[in-house]
Formats: structure tokens, sequence, C-alpha cells
């Protein structure tokens, strides 16, 4: 039996991304960063530091929000993962969306939806957030556009609070 290179070696894998169920091999070493955005055409997630200290390219797996940069795509094997093409409800932003519309919490708009999500898997954890918390969750997302009294505002008035 001829042994694989450990790069070439593939894993099955059965996930739901955004709702859909997909199945099929993916290499034992390959991101789930680059599974979505290079297999599946996801671009949303966006790829930045790749050492998992910016936030770009955050996603919910099972409704926890990862850095896909380093977490392996098998890893999602039996899993729910959410990317922000996933968020919105047909024509219907999400409440998290509406709200980062509506106070311009956003620049250039790079890290917005990692940005987006990972304050999704906040109020689903903190459903009324302090400012304390809101900072302590953002931490590792970095806007370099420095939107952040805006990001804050948005998340305040996601969260019914109005800031």
């Amino acid at each position: 039996m001829d042994k694989l290179p450990i790069a070439a070696r593939t894993v099955p894998v059965k996930a739901t991304i955004n709702g859909q169920t997909w199945e099929g091999e993916v290499g034992s070493e390959e991101t789930l960063l680059s599974f979505l955005r290079d297999r599946l055409s996801l671009k949303g997630t966006k790829r930045s530091c790749e050492s998992q200290v910016c936030g770009a390219c955050t996603v919910l797996v099972d409704g926890l929000a990862i850095s896909s940069c380093s977490y392996l795509a098998w890893e999602a094997r039996g899993k729910k993962v959410l990317t922000i093409e996933g968020l919105a409800s047909g024509d219907r932003l999400d409440p998290v969306q509406e709200a980062f519309v509506k106070h311009s919490a956003a620049q250039c708009g790079y890290c917005t939806p990692g940005m987006v999500l990972m304050v999704k898997a906040l109020l689903m954890e903190k459903p009324r957030p302090s400012r304390e918390e809101i900072r302590e969750w953002l931490n590792g997302s970095i806007c370099r556009c420095g939107s952040y009294v805006a990001i804050e505002q948005a998340i305040f008035d996601a969260a019914g609070g109005g800031g």
C-alpha cells in the first residue's frame, strides 16, 4: 500500500454550510477559510492575518465564533457553519446587519463580515452586553479604519438597547 504525503490525504466531511448540506472530501490540512473561499466561492470570509488575531475570517460554527484561518475544514464534520452570505434571510437582513447599516459601522468594509458574525455570536450569548463586554468580545477584531464607536452603537442598537 502506497503512503500518501500528509498534505495529499483527504477526509470525508458532511456539514451544513449556510443551511445547505455539503458532503465531500477535504484535504487534511485544508483550512475552513480556504475551503469556504476557494471551493465554495463564499468570498465574504476574508483572508488577512492568517494567525488568528484580526477577526476578518470569523465565521460561526455551531453558533460559536471561530477563526476560519486556523480551523481545519474537516473539523466542521457534522456541524453547522454560518458565513456572512448565510446570515440574511432572503432579502431581509439580520438585525445585526441592519444595525451596522443604520449606524454606518463600516468604512472600507474589509473587517465587516467577520465583525458582524462576531457580534452575532456575542448577542446569542449575551443579549444585552455592557460596553465592557462588547469591547472584550471585539478585542480580536481589528478595524483599521477605526469605526469602533459606530460599531459599538450598532451593537447596542441590535441588542435593543440603543446605546
